[in-house]
């Protein structure tokens, strides 16, 4: 698995690579709640673990960062200096899958990472191919005739959900709470933004067998043409 580390201490961010890459996963390492947030815009993790405390706030801003953003698909493992009950269901109520206690044990976390992982296998989301399109959902990732399109994280979130609802007529408001989530502080021009961008980035004007037709005062329907 692809692993992505927010963790502060040097000795600390060592061992966990050393741990983890021995048994066989790659490692993304950040030190701060900005620079793993600046990391996950740009880089798609299986699995993240994060320091409870970090140097410019708690394990709790980037859980909600994350689940607000990133969706509840991705497991989260939270290291903790703290093992009162307390700092436990902080952690699990912010929205972690399961926690380690520090300094952690190795055979113990890989054992902890291993479980999550099963967790991850036994969820693995579909690929879709339609026509020259293949939205891999599960790898964050979108082919147009075999080749790699690049998207932001959430022009490829839009993409998949076209994708997966065909013919029917979404509002710009449905696509801002679905993609965006109620509480974002945006408004539906950023869902036209992204459409745009989609239709140039993709083709989606028909002419690689798809098309987004934009329904006036309403939103948009991804159509299939020919």
């Amino acid at each position: 698995m692809h692993i992505g580390i927010a963790e502060d201490d040097p000795d600390q961010q060592a061992l966990l690579r050393l741990w983890l890459e021995d048994a066989q996963h790659s490692v993304g390492i950040s030190g701060s709640v900005a620079q793993h947030i600046d990391t996950l815009k740009k880089e798609r993790f299986d699995l993240l673990m994060i320091d409870w405390m970090l140097p410019d706030g708690t394990g709790a801003d980037l859980l909600q960062w994350v689940r607000n953003n990133l969706g509840w698909e991705i497991p989260i493992l939270v290291l903790t200096a703290r093992d009162d009950e307390a700092t436990v269901v902080a952690a699990l109520k912010a929205g972690a899958d399961d926690y380690v206690v520090k300094p952690p044990k190795p055979m113990e976390l890989l054992a902890r990472v291993e479980a999550l992982g099963r967790r991850v296998r036994a969820h693995v989301l579909p690929v879709l191919r339609l026509g020259e399109f293949e939205i891999d959902i599960q790898r964050q990732r979108l082919l147009l005739n075999g080749v790699p399109v690049t998207l932001t994280q959430k022009e490829f979130d839009l993409s998949a959900y076209l994708f997966q609802n065909p013919g029917k007529l979404l509002s710009r408001d449905h696509l801002l709470n679905k993609i965006w989530g109620l509480n974002a502080d945006v408004d539906t021009r950023t869902v036209d933004t992204h459409i745009s961008r989609l239709r140039k980035k993709l083709g989606l004007d028909g002419s690689k067998g798809w098309k987004l037709v934009p329904v006036y005062g309403v939103g948009y329907r991804f159509e299939r043409t020919g």
